[in-house]
């Protein structure tokens, strides 16, 4: 699952970025003489309000050194860190560098059990000089749900990943009833001695290949929206059930079709064209699937 958050966080980074650096840039003081670390804590105050969501909040100076205590949801680190060498920070360094507002990619937190980013603004005084670095530390989950309401982790993404999981199941359910009954036609002609017919075989075949097709398009539901597979990955899964679900539909219809010319042919010739209509319509199909492939195949070239 985090594979699947970083990615998130990777195509919202930007708009995550001046999300939280507008918010701290309205809340505390800048490039203004005499600004003082009361004034600093008074506005971290209103950033957290503002956020709600703020997993750590602190001041560093111009040399990496915390100067006040770490606030923070967290007990374990709550009011403490004051003192603390943070010089050894990504974005301390990106910060001495840049000298603006910068956001960090996720990294472990310092409990070692969820991912956090970090927003670090500078404070200049009235000459241009660095004095004070504000940080704020907010979870990858927090800043998802905040910036992307719909990803995997925030209420809408849980809902929408509970949803597919129910269509999964009820999707499976189908393809092992469809599959329990092909296999019930071969075991019923087997204990009662009848002789398996052409058309006994067609028809367990179709119904064994329409089982099949089902199953991959579940396998591909749960892993992208379920498991939240990597995107790279789940695109070419999707790829890949697309034309396996086609041509087991294809399959599927072809055989039907040549069960129908042979019937037709003995029983009712006046309708063979209703088989000729379905083998136009399965030839429609086998054509739109060749130009998927080859759109699919062009698209994969230019990237």
């Amino acid at each position: 699952m985090k594979i699947k958050e970083i990615q998130e966080f990777s195509e919202i980074r930007t708009k995550a970025r001046a999300y939280l650096c507008f918010i701290m840039e309205r809340n505390l003081p800048n490039y203004l003489p005499g600004i003082e670390l009361d004034d600093l804590v008074t506005g971290m105050k209103k950033i957290s309000n503002e956020i709600g969501r703020v997993d750590a909040l602190y001041v560093l100076d111009p040399l990496g050194r915390q100067l006040t205590n770490t606030v923070s949801v967290d007990p374990k680190f709550a009011r403490k860190g004051s003192g603390e060498n943070r010089s050894n920070r990504a974005y301390y360094y990106r910060v001495i560098k840049e000298k603006r507002c910068v956001l960090t990619d996720p990294y472990p937190s310092l409990g070692g059990n969820k991912l956090v980013v970090t927003a670090a603004y500078p404070i200049f005084n009235d000459k241009n000089e660095l004095i004070y670095i504000v940080c704020v530390d907010i979870t990858l989950e927090n800043i998802l749900s905040i910036v992307h309401p719909t990803s995997i982790d925030s209420i809408v993404g849980r809902f929408n990943k509970w949803v597919y999981a129910a269509f999964s199941v009820a999707l499976f359910a189908i393809a092992m009833l469809l599959f329990v009954k092909a296999i019930d036609s071969f075991i019923t002609y087997g204990l009662e001695f009848k002789q398996i017919t052409v058309k006994d075989m067609f028809e367990s075949t179709i119904l064994l290949t329409l089982s099949l097709a089902i199953f991959d398009l579940v396998k591909a539901i749960f892993e992208e929206e379920v498991l939240g597979a990597h995107k790279k990955h789940a695109e070419e899964d999707i790829h890949k059930t697309m034309v396996r679900f086609l041509g087991s539909i294809i399959i599927a219809l072809a055989i039907e079709a040549l069960m129908l010319v042979f019937k037709f042919a003995i029983t009712d010739p006046n309708k063979l064209l209703y088989a000729v209509g379905l083998l136009l319509g399965i030839t429609a199909l086998m054509i739109g699937l060749s130009i998927y492939l080859r759109t699919i195949d062009s698209y994969n070239r230019r990237k």
